[in-house]
Parts: C-alpha cells; structure tokens; sequence
C-alpha cells in the first residue's frame, strides 16, 4: 500500500505566494486517502540561515528531522511513500534518503531521479538570486557543497550521471554550467520523448527510479496554482506519459509532488482533479 507524506513546508520557497503552499498542502490532503495520509509537522517561523548561505536553514533543518524520521518508520514496513510539499526542498529530503536505504547505510548508487521541473533548481548559495533553497533543490542530490537540511553523516550523494532534468526551459548560464560539471542530462520540453527517455535511463544502469515532479514542470494552462510559473511548459498527457514509461521500465524507488501554490479556494477546485491524476500515476 502507498502511503502519503504531505509537508506544508514554506520556508524553502522564494516565491510572493510562499505561504500558499500551505493551503496547497492542506487543500491535497483532504482528497488523499484518510488512513493512507500524514501530515508532517512544520516550524511556524521562518528560521536563520545559520551560516549556511541558504535562507531560513534552521527552519528546514527542523522539517528535514520530522519527514526523515517519517520516512524511515515508513521504510521499516516496506512502505511505497508519495511526498506531497511544500516547497520543492522537502524532494531532496525524500530522494537523499530513499538513495540511503536505511539509516547509516551508503547511498545506493543504481538509483536514478527524475526531477520534472521548469527551473531546473541547480543553483548554488554563491550563484542563487535569491538564496532559498528551492533554487539549489536539485544540485543538493549531486554536490556535496550544497548544504542539505539535517542528512545524516557521511552525507549521501547521488552521482550527477544519475540525475535528470526534465521539463526545463529556465535555466542560466551558472545552471547550465554547473548541470554540466556534474554531468546531468537535461531534456527541455521540446526534446522530451517518454520512451527514449526511460530507456536511457535503464540504459545507464539505473535499478530503480525516484521521480520527482514539481508542478511548475506544466504549462501554466494546465495548473492556475503556480507561484513561478513559467510559459511553454509540459502538458499533463505528457507529464503523464513520462512517469507511465519510466514506470513500466523501473521499480518506484519513492516519489515527491510540489510547489502547489493555489491562488484562491476556488482555484483549488480547479486544479485539484489534475494533481490527483499525477498523484495516481505516481502511485
């Protein structure tokens, strides 16, 4: 059986509509299943940097100690978990530690991560605009200099080969840079074939796939509830068909959904029957 961990986390998020991830939390809860659902708690401050060059990290690290504690009771039982944010912070969470396995474990290097996103959040505390994390969300699977919020050590690292971008049409030169150094694939939503893509993946020695979809990765006609969003994006049929082939050809190794942003009750009407078809794909 899948179980959901839903994380109202607002403190990763650079956006003017932060705080309406919460409502985007609460409102995907209500229509999960009631036995199957958790919600994790969340600090109500912002919280400091703490040195770490990323925006209210204290905050994070508070939020990254509750889900992991979740996840792992979770993983005991040789439960599936969907995690629904929040910010796109709380899929680096879940990935990292998916790729653990089990606590004090190295990470597990056959497990690869699609992350379906339209800023391909591969920024760096010393490139980001606007240093919240959501920016370096990505990078922080792949680069042991991005801080991570509250991981164990030794700090599990996901090698860049076995991390893809998906659905992204805004990256900068540094990004693109830095995607590049790593050497993650990056397929823009022009370049994006379901099937080739799987393939490819399996391809590269991939045993299992954690998939990541922040919302943003859809065109903006598809979802109202985006606080960043970005034009040219992923029709739902193709979000739909990316994550059916990658799961024809992978176990389902975890899964994250976020930056649900909804920007009144009736939108979230609106969009509520398109998150739950991703949400069921996934699951």
């Amino acid at each position: 059986m899948v179980r959901f961990l839903v994380v109202p986390q607002w403190q990763g998020s650079s956006s003017s509509r932060a705080m309406q991830l919460v409502d985007g939390a609460h409102a995907v809860l209500g229509d999960l299943p009631r036995s199957g659902s958790r919600m994790i708690e969340v600090p109500l401050e912002a919280g400091d940097t703490l040195g770490s060059g990323v925006l209210r990290m204290s905050a994070l690290n508070q939020t990254a100690r509750n889900l992991r504690t979740a996840l792992g009771e979770l993983r005991e039982r040789a439960q599936a978990v969907i995690t629904f944010g929040g910010d796109a912070g709380v899929a680096t969470v879940a990935a990292l530690d998916a790729a653990t396995g089990a606590p004090g474990h190295a990470a597990d290097g056959e497990m690869a991560v699609v992350w379906f996103g339209a800023h391909g959040a591969f920024h760096s505390p010393d490139t980001s605009p606007t240093r919240a994390f959501q920016d370096m969300a990505a990078r922080a699977l792949v680069d042991p200099l991005v801080p991570r919020p509250h991981l164990l050590d030794p700090l599990p690292v996901i090698a860049g080969s076995r991390l893809t971008l998906v659905g992204v049409r805004a990256l900068d030169e540094a990004q693109i840079a830095a995607a590049a150094e790593h050497g993650v694939a990056v397929y823009t939503p022009d370049r994006l074939d379901p099937a080739a893509l799987a393939a490819a993946i399996v391809a590269a020695g991939a045993s299992r796939v954690f998939i990541h979809v922040d919302l943003h990765v859809l065109d903006p006609s598809v979802l109202s509830g985006l606080g960043h969003a970005e034009p040219f994006g992923l029709e739902l049929a193709q979000l739909l068909d990316t994550i059916a082939a990658l799961r024809d050809r992978l176990p389902l190794a975890g899964a994250a959904v976020t930056e649900y942003a909804p920007a009144s009750p009736a939108a979230i009407s609106d969009d509520m029957a398109t998150i739950l078809r991703i949400v069921g794909a996934l699951a």
